[in-house]
């Protein structure tokens, strides 16, 4: 079987984890809320009648394309490709592509970044193997420009940030969805753990605090998540209909070893 992300990829482990998925949603939640092309999430309508529901859609798809063999992840991403397409049509307009780029580069930037908060410093070669594989998504859905090292995705990304973002009556709107979705306690949290995960320019847009209330807790976490009482308070974090949806996620089992400690040099910046 010919797999389009390796087993032992460190994709795998990083999109195989609940942990890290929920922080790769928190962290795509804020963004997302100050991207310029928001207005096409809001076209259809769905993003603010379930902006929860539609983000685990986007994450449901992303974990088809790294867990699938290589037949059913371009089959995943190009049933992306149609869905985007159909929009455009409704709409009349196509999506800029660099709109396209900047959720390719949300995923690599928050894959890297969760995996980082909650388990160890990446490898300069685990993170060229992230930039990778997204990339190879991007490829595939027909996105132009894509950077071809980490070292240009790092570049393209900070360009991106400088000349996409900027708040907007719709960052308001949404936030304030978030909020009524998940309840003022489940809201905070979710700012504490944004600060944490979120490049310095989007943490000044959005007025979030630089997460260094939420850090013992996650350390706390980490030495205490194999125990059932750390699983529950994971699990309340989200509201009961998406429970089962988190337990879920840790279904494909994280295939990649851990390196020796010898080898851990942190990748550059991000």
């Amino acid at each position: 079987m010919t797999h389009f992300v390796p087993p032992a990829s460190i994709v795998r482990r990083i999109w195989g984890s609940s942990d890290t998925v929920l922080f790769i949603f928190a962290g795509a939640a804020a963004e997302f809320a100050l991207n310029k092309a928001v207005d096409w999430l809001y076209f259809t309508g769905r993003l603010p009648a379930d902006p929860l529901g539609r983000l685990f859609s986007t994450v449901d798809y992303a974990r088809r394309i790294v867990f699938a063999d290589r037949a059913g992840a371009e089959k995943a991403i190009d049933s992306i490709a149609a869905i985007h397409a159909a929009v455009e049509a409704r709409r009349g307009q196509a999506i800029p592509a660099w709109a396209y780029r900047d959720v390719l580069f949300m995923l690599i930037a928050y894959s890297i970044r969760a995996f980082e908060v909650l388990e160890r410093p990446l490898t300069p070669a685990e993170c060229e193997e992230i930039t990778a594989v997204f990339c190879r998504v991007g490829q595939r859905m027909g996105i132009p420009d894509l950077p071809d090292s980490y070292a240009a995705w790092r570049v393209a990304r900070r360009q991106h940030l400088a000349a996409d973002t900027a708040a907007s009556p719709l960052t308001t709107d949404l936030y304030q969805q978030y909020r009524k979705h998940l309840g003022g306690p489940r809201y905070q949290l979710l700012r504490l753990v944004q600060g944490l995960v979120v490049p310095e320019r989007v943490r000044q847009l959005l007025g979030l605090t630089g997460g260094a209330a939420v850090r013992p807790a996650v350390a706390a976490y980490r030495a205490t998540r194999h125990l059932a009482l750390s699983q529950w308070a994971k699990s309340a974090m989200l509201p009961a209909e998406y429970r089962a949806r988190i337990q879920a996620l840790d279904a494909a089992p994280p295939a990649a070893e851990t390196p020796s400690p010898l080898l851990l040099r942190r990748c550059p910046m991000h």
